[in-house]
């Protein structure tokens, strides 16, 4: 069963949901019988009597059924996806509704709580904190609670058998680790509370009020996923993909992009924190993996195609240039501005827009202003061109 609390911000005769699949054996609205048909994944709802602009109501689904997988147009997968002891579960960018009605929209943030029984012995992760977690009957209840703004597809209910460590960062703030026991020991994820400190200084404090891992073992999943507060990772991850997953609570997490084709402002800015954490641990810096990448040939059109800031179609949407192009920016931004001004440009962004929804042609203006600098010719050649950017 889902329960919406939602506000009209116009007029309702009647309003869409989205949900895949499942057989719904009741649907409310205002505690009041409402009508609905299915039309694909969108559920249309008309309730007995109209809403008003302004005014908060209640929907009600009850629902049963078995989640379904979903193939995205660039081949991969994510919603319910069936592990040997449960099911890890994904939404980037259109799983969500294959486990629980959502408005699927980046823009429609909300805060959530879990309420999730699964047999004893099993263990249910979410996001936020666990607020509570009893044992009746053979049966284990966990409830965890999100209390801050999260868009529909960072919304996971990882569930299966796992080593669930908890404990507490210098600041306080809660961690919950959760490690399928079948998996090697994993060192890496000692260094989650000094990568999260690290960032912390850099983008501004933490945004949120839980952090942690989930690593299960579902291969064939592929990838890993930035879910609000606890990324899950379908393998063992590398010190590289955990820094990149947790840069992700600052952007892409709580500043979140207005529509899919913005998303390297989500993995752009990832993997430039990959760089900047390995240059902070003395190791390879940002500069020198730049420099190494743009060494990359003009006629290497895979590598330089399509330009992050305009990348077509949906299945280009987490090409490698998204990646790569857009880490690249900003270290050249950082290059170009020095890094006074280009650390104030990335604080600045996470806190002028936390918890919200941003675009790129809103981070260019902020660029602009912090910088005092026409930053039109640089934006366009590397976001917009799509070919190699040769001055800028």
């Amino acid at each position: 069963m889902a329960t919406i609390l939602a506000r009209a911000t116009q007029n309702l005769s009647r309003f869409d949901l989205d949900l895949r699949g499942f057989e719904i054996s009741r649907l409310l609205v205002n505690g009041r019988a409402a009508s609905f048909t299915r039309r694909g994944q969108e559920l249309v709802i008309t309730p007995e009597r109209g809403i008003r602009a302004g005014r908060r109501f209640t929907v009600v689904v009850r629902y049963a059924g078995t989640p379904a997988v979903v193939t995205d147009p660039d081949e991969s997968i994510e919603g319910w996806v069936p592990t040997d002891d449960g099911a890890f579960v994904v939404g980037e960018p259109q799983g969500s509704p294959a486990w629980y009605p959502a408005n699927d929209n980046p823009r429609n943030k909300a805060t959530f709580t879990f309420v999730v029984t699964v047999p004893a012995g099993i263990t249910a992760m979410a996001n936020g904190v666990l607020t509570s977690r009893s044992t009746r009957a053979g049966r284990t209840t966990f409830v965890w609670r999100e209390r801050f703004p999260m868009a529909p597809y960072l919304a996971t209910s990882t569930l299966g058998r796992f080593d669930l460590t908890q404990f507490r960062l210098r600041s306080g703030l809660p961690v919950y680790i959760a490690v399928d026991p079948t998996l090697p020991a994993m060192p890496v994820l000692k260094k989650l509370p000094d990568i999260v400190a690290f960032y912390s200084s850099i983008y501004g404090r933490y945004p949120f009020d839980a952090v942690g891992a989930i690593v299960d073992d579902a291969k064939e999943v592929g990838y890993s996923l930035e879910t609000q507060t606890k990324p899950v990772f379908d393998s063992p991850p590398d010190e590289a993909t955990l820094a990149h997953e947790l840069s992700h609570m600052w952007y892409g997490d709580s500043v979140t992009l207005r529509r899919w084709p913005d998303i390297w402002l989500h993995e752009g800015f990832a993997t430039w924190s990959e760089w900047i954490w390995s240059e902070h641990r003395g190791e390879r810096s940002a500069h020198d993996i730049f420099q190494e990448l743009y060494a990359t040939p003009a006629s290497d059109t895979e590598f330089w195609t399509p330009p992050p800031g305009d990348p077509g179609s949906a299945p280009n949407l987490f090409d490698g240039t998204i990646y790569d192009r857009g880490g690249m920016t900003l270290q050249a931004l950082r290059e170009k501005l020095g890094d006074r001004v280009f650390f104030r440009i990335m604080r600045d962004w996470a806190r002028r827009h936390r918890y919200g929804n941003a675009t790129t042609r809103q981070f260019i203006a902020l660029a602009e202003r912090d910088s005092g600098r026409n930053l039109r010719h640089f934006f366009d050649v590397w976001l917009f061109q799509p070919r190699k950017p040769t001055s800028w």
